[in-house]
């Protein structure tokens, strides 16, 4: 939702004594902070409020991400017994087409979770977190002319 081609990376807010644990953490904390921009910016032009988060991919083996997610969210996030369900939907997709599924809700039953994070911020922290991520993205925009 902060598309500016003028824009640069930038760390911020790290004191002197910051090690790499703060440096991967932050990282962390920006992946789900851009996560919260993204969602809410497809809950502004839906206007349908998002209940709960299914993730994917590589990233959702680390409990931390997650958890850090359902907080800054608000929302549960929740992830799949089988983490690579792109490359699962194809293979459903290619047994639908020849016969081997019946329909969409056969391939939807067989869906399983594997963990579910809730939220443990306050609405108060998390709000305040998530301005702070706002200062920092506002920061970082026109850099370049």
């Amino acid at each position: 939702p902060y598309w500016d081609s003028q824009a640069r990376g930038a760390i911020i807010g790290l004191t002197r004594g910051a090690g790499r644990a703060h440096l991967a953490k932050a990282t962390l904390e920006a992946v789900c902070f851009q996560t919260c921009d993204v969602v809410q910016a497809m809950q502004n032009d839906s206007g349908i409020p998002l209940k709960e988060l299914r993730v994917d991919g590589g990233m959702t083996k680390n409990d931390t991400l997650l958890q850090m997610q359902a907080d800054f969210l608000g929302i549960p996030v929740i992830r799949p017994e089988v983490t690579e369900t792109s490359a699962l939907g194809a293979a459903y997709l290619a047994g639908l087409q020849v016969g081997f599924w019946k329909n969409l809700d056969q391939i939807a039953s067989q869906w399983r979770s594997n963990a579910v994070f809730t939220p443990k911020l306050s609405p108060d922290e998390r709000e305040n977190r998530l301005h702070h991520w706002r200062r920092a993205v506002e920061r970082a925009r026109n850099w370049a002319e």
